[in-house]
């Protein structure tokens, strides 16, 4: 490690503790298991702090964060295998300023049950549309593969919040509290569908309803809520 990566991780420590934060919340919901999920913050133009690979995210320290570029050259430790998609959004997304990646249980048995869907039934759920306008179905890609950032590559910068076809979800905001909401918001959301669906099966709001809560959606702006 230089002397210019080893100060900018200790300028930044902060970071790596509330990235902990985070990850500890993601595991105590059981959106983590053993090593999985990865979480990066953008600290400039060209650097990103980003969770290592192979360590469980709730047991981190701030000294496991790694340091990689936005042409992805790893400028310190032992990065996430999953770093090409947040390098994909911060490069489409000049707004994004961090980056959650986990593997909510709900949300994947969504895509997995359902492939038909592009989706999550957001016309069925006033919340959904309000708090993000809609969760998508990215493609499924390999786990560490480069398609897993090209496969994002469509679905931004318009979508923060989507699910992982067969593999977990992501969201991303201007700050890490947005994405780590905007991974609750997922997870949530495709509780609630997943128990409607089972008790009688789904229902939908009406035409007008869903078009008057979509305008409110663009009052409210792009951030997830």
């Amino acid at each position: 490690m230089t002397t210019d990566t080893s100060s900018t991780l200790t300028r930044h420590r902060h970071i790596c503790e509330d990235i902990i934060t985070v990850a500890r919340r993601l595991h105590q919901k059981n959106m983590l298991a053993a090593a999985d999920g990865n979480i990066s913050w953008r600290v400039n133009e060209n650097e990103i702090l980003i969770t290592p690979s192979g360590v469980s995210k709730a047991f981190m320290q701030p000294e496991d964060m790694a340091l990689i570029s936005l042409d992805g050259r790893i400028l310190s430790g032992q990065p996430s295998s999953e770093r090409q998609m947040h390098l994909e959004i911060y490069r489409q997304c000049h707004q994004a300023k961090a980056v959650v990646h986990a593997h909510p249980p709900t949300a994947i048995a969504w895509s997995i049950a359902r492939p038909d869907l592009t989706c999550l039934p957001s016309h069925a759920l006033s919340e959904v549309i309000l708090s993000c306008g809609d969760i998508p179905f990215v493609p499924y890609a390999r786990p560490g593969s480069q398609a897993m950032g090209e496969n994002l590559s469509s679905f931004l910068p318009r979508y923060r919040a989507l699910i992982l076809a067969r593999h977990g979800a992501l969201a991303w905001g201007e700050s890490l509290e947005e994405a780590w909401k905007g991974m609750e918001r997922i997870e949530h959301s495709a509780e609630i569908l997943w128990k409607a669906a089972t008790l009688g099966g789904l229902t939908f709001l009406p035409d007008d309803e869903i078009a008057a809560l979509r305008i409110l959606r663009q009052r409210i702006g792009d951030r997830l809520l």
